[in-house]
């Protein structure tokens, strides 16, 4: 059983985006077809395993961990029931998708192009958070990978994350620190757009981020769930 060819497209661009960002640290992951896994890394935020396919099964999804030390799913279609395997839900959210981007051009947004400009995107990113060093300057390398900063009197106020691949481009991060909702998310929209003309721009959300991108044109795709052995991973 496959899922939606959109929703496919949403799930697998998120499953190489993590991919990308764990390799950066050393931690390449494994595409089964049904699976991505990455089983040693402890990273916040990001997952160890992903399902790829509606019809994975607990069991599968939580094989390669180690009971006895950190472990993240992302179940992406919000189908598995993981707390007898000693995980616990974090959140739920929703897959999103823009079918047909208008065009774009933003000029206050750019592309981060060097380890410097990576660094203090990351500080805004996490605000008042303590992470540093997650979003390593290889990821500045990689073609399919763009590091979103849109700046406003010289001062950095919000970012985004686009990473494409499978027909499609993924946008995540999305951080805030001095735009309107409705313009930060038509902002993000105008520069993928012009980054990548005439793909759909695919990504997930939850709450009043998820009702931003519906304002914004985004539809929904169907539901994921989060399940982690320590809240500090998603």
């Amino acid at each position: 059983m496959g899922a939606d060819p959109p929703l496919h497209a949403a799930v697998i661009n998120n499953a190489r985006w993590c991919d990308a960002v764990c390799r950066s640290h050393g931690y390449p992951g494994e595409f089964t077809g049904r699976l991505w896994i990455s089983r040693g890394h402890a990273l916040p935020f990001y997952p160890n395993a992903i399902t790829l396919a509606p019809d994975v099964t607990a069991a599968e999804a939580t094989a390669s961990q180690d009971p006895s030390g950190p472990y993240s799913v992302k179940d992406s279609f919000a189908r598995l029931n993981l707390v007898t395997s000693g995980l616990t839900s974090l959140f739920d959210a929703n897959w999103i998708a823009l079918p047909v981007p208008p065009d774009g051009d933003d000029p206050s947004w750019d592309v981060v192009t060097t380890p410097g400009e990576l660094a203090r995107w990351e500080a805004a990113w996490a605000g008042s958070g303590s992470v540093t060093g997650l979003f390593r300057p290889g990821l500045l390398a990689d073609p399919r990978c763009a590091i979103l900063a849109c700046r406003r009197d010289g001062a950095l106020v919000s970012g985004a994350t686009a990473y494409t691949s499978d027909g499609v481009t993924g946008i995540l991060n999305v951080f805030n620190s001095g735009l309107a909702a409705e313009h930060l998310w038509a902002g993000v929209v105008r520069a993928v757009a012009a980054l990548r003309p005439g793909l759909p721009i695919v990504g997930y959300e939850s709450g009043e981020d998820l009702a931003a991108a519906r304002r914004a044109g985004f539809t929904v795709l169907g539901p994921l769930r989060i399940w982690a052995r320590r809240s500090a991973v998603a």
